[in-house]
């Protein structure tokens, strides 16, 4: 079994370079899309009230960088999805299970599609959709599974002579079910999450071998993912390679002494992301209902394409009319945090909008208006954005969204006892109820439960 461990350690390795290079390649589209837009924008202050204004007062200069920067990002997106790999639309996860339960599916783990779905999941996350890379990050990694253990491409003419063995339906499940797991184990630095993620919604075919398997392949593509992470940011090497740091990857790193009567609001919150889920699902089915009706009542081929690549033009032109206009409404405020706690719920990045609203600490950081804002932009565009003609993935969504509304019951609980500094209170955080509230949510609409726990430990502590 020697040669099944190292591929299943070459193929964990493989993933966690992949998930680094996506990562890598998205954040710093990000920085360059908000490096040009700055160019554009000052916070200025006049009669007491501070004012976010567009070079020479021109706003319309800030939204058309930001417009145009997202637009050629998320066309090439598209028509990566929609001209190249139709299998690499929208995220891929449904038909991985489908095809690991016995459906045969044509295209799905071929170059083309392992090439069109990685270029459009980074340009559709970096292009300002709501929408993250987890779910294509599943059908990469399952691909690498795939690729890896046969050796061989029609598309390019390659039939290696060797682990010839594994060239047989089983051992293929078996492989493409360990990389589906590497790819959700090196978004959330979590081996163990990615092992209990592929027994609970990948995979029907279980044994206790190919758990131990799967979890050194999620183990591996974990360690390769810290490893580069550790040294490299925005592809420029920064020293300390190998040096993990805890503050990092760990965003409660201190721990929380806990009262029974914080079980209260987290009952509560349960019941709320799970009114919620089951809210976004059915206004997600209709909205793919409408949208595959209206698609199949075109009848050219080349024209119902381009109707969906226009679609998620008008989706991001929707995302980025919304954000750039609602942070200039809180701009025009007597108090500059409005504008900066506007600014990193709706400009930064899913990721680092999730980081601050974790942030333990930060009683009155974030107002109820500004969450509530940002609650309907994401939970509106989001449920809009999945299913549309772009490689994403939900979680980032997810969790963004559950952290919001979570955040607002902290903020209540907040207002009601105030900010408690003694040990006996120190349970109303804010920071501590988004927690809750993100997975509150991410169950509700995934409706997943060990798995999901084991995520978010890995994430929080």
């Amino acid at each position: 079994e020697w040669d099944r461990w190292l591929l299943m350690g070459l193929i964990g390795t493989a993933v966690g370079m992949l998930g680094f290079f996506i990562h890598q390649i998205i954040d710093s589209l990000i920085k360059l899309k908000w490096d040009l837009v700055e160019n554009y924008l000052q916070v200025s202050k006049r009669n007491n009230l501070y004012l976010l204004t567009g070079q020479d007062g021109n706003i319309h200069m800030t939204w058309l960088c930001a417009l145009g920067f997202g637009l050629a990002m998320v066309v090439l997106s598209s028509g990566s999805v929609l001209f190249i790999c139709p299998a690499g639309s929208p995220s891929g996860l449904p038909e991985i299970i489908g095809y690991l339960n016995g459906t045969s599916i044509r295209h799905l783990f071929n170059i083309k599609t392992f090439l069109g779905t990685f270029v459009s999941c980074v340009l559709a996350v970096a292009s300002g959709l709501f929408c993250g890379p987890e779910g294509p990050m599943i059908h990469l990694g399952a691909l690498l599974g795939c690729g890896l253990s046969q050796l061989q491409s029609d598309t390019l003419g390659i039939h290696l002579p060797i682990f010839t063995r594994f060239r047989n339906s089983a051992d293929k499940r078996s492989f493409i079910t360990a990389g589906a797991g590497a790819g959700i184990a090196s978004v959330f630095r979590a081996p163990i999450g990615g092992l209990l993620f592929t027994l609970e919604e990948v995979s029907s075919f279980w044994d206790i071998r190919l758990a131990w398997q799967t979890f050194f392949c999620c183990l591996m593509a974990t360690f390769t993912m810290d490893l580069l992470s550790s040294s490299f940011c925005g592809f420029v090497y920064r020293g300390h390679f190998g040096f993990f740091e805890a503050e990092k990857r760990i965003l409660f790193w201190n721990l929380l002494d806990m009262n029974v009567l914080a079980f209260i609001p987290t009952i509560l919150l349960g019941m709320l992301g799970g009114l919620l889920g089951a809210l976004f699902v059915s206004l997600n089915i209709k909205i793919n209902k409408l949208r595959m009706w209206f698609f199949n009542s075109i009848p050219k081929l080349s024209l119902r394409k381009t109707s969906k690549l226009l679609e998620t033009v008008l989706i991001l032109m929707r995302t980025t009319t919304c954000y750039i206009f609602t942070l200039l409404m809180f701009c025009i405020s007597p108090h500059l945090f409005l504008c900066v706690a506007a600014a990193a719920l709706l400009v930064e990045n899913g990721k680092q909008g999730i980081a601050y609203l974790f942030k333990r600490g930060t009683h009155e950081e974030f107002g109820y208006a500004s969450l509530c804002t940002a609650l309907a932009f994401y939970f509106i565009l989001s449920c809009w954005t999945a299913g549309s003609a772009v490689a994403s993935g939900l979680v980032i969504p997810m969790l963004y969204t559950g952290a919001l509304y979570g955040r607002i019951v902290g903020l209540i609980l907040v207002s009601i006892f105030g900010v408690q500094t003694n040990e006996y209170g120190a349970w109303i955080d804010p920071g501590l109820f988004a927690a809750i509230g993100a997975a509150s949510f991410f169950s509700g609409v995934s409706r997943l439960t060990i798995s999901l726990t084991v995520i978010m430990v890995s994430m929080l502590s």
